[in-house]
């Protein structure tokens, strides 16, 4: 029961350590890029795998603490993340069919939703258009490091959650 419970919440535990992760306050690049956006890596990742274990609430939650780290205005990257989520829940089985440079493909469109999403409410919250290189360079990245992020979560998703699929 234990290790159910354990692996039923590993989705929304990589969410929260991806959130914090990014708004950690050290930075390899000195600050000239802005950090990728981690904690939506494992949303996508698992509403395709185990929708059943990344509902609209967890999204909220996960965007929440994004919000509250990130510093920014409330409610940007949650009302992104839930966005993307509501976008991937519409076109699921479109998603979940997708493999290799696919898979890449169709979480680019999903970073895409969010970033997009999160440009135009930063503008009608400042009323003023954003500079667009922090949200492209920012899609840029998250895009590319998904590629090792999603062979983790995978390794994770074997090992801890997938084999509770046949359970009950």
């Amino acid at each position: 029961m234990g290790a159910k419970f354990f692996a039923s919440v590993i989705p929304v535990l990589l969410g929260l350590v991806g959130a914090l992760v990014a708004n950690m306050p050290l930075t390899l690049m000195g600050g000239w890029m802005p950090p990728p956006l981690f904690a939506l890596m494992p949303i996508y990742f698992w509403s395709l795998m185990r929708p059943d274990l990344v509902s609209p609430g967890w999204v909220l939650l996960i965007g929440i603490v994004q919000d509250i780290l990130a510093g920014g205005p409330p409610g940007i990257w949650t009302a992104s993340f839930v966005a993307m989520y509501a976008a991937l829940d519409y076109q699921r089985e479109a998603f979940a069919g997708l493999s290799g440079l696919g898979a890449i493909l169709g979480f680019a469109t999903a970073t895409l939703i969010t970033s997009a999403t999160a440009y135009l409410l930063f503008t009608f919250y400042f009323w003023r258009f954003s500079p667009l290189s922090p949200f492209v360079m920012q899609f840029a990245v998250t895009v590319l490091l998904y590629v090792p992020a999603a062979v983790v979560l995978d390794f994770i998703h074997r090992r801890c959650v997938g084999p509770l699929r046949s359970d009950p």
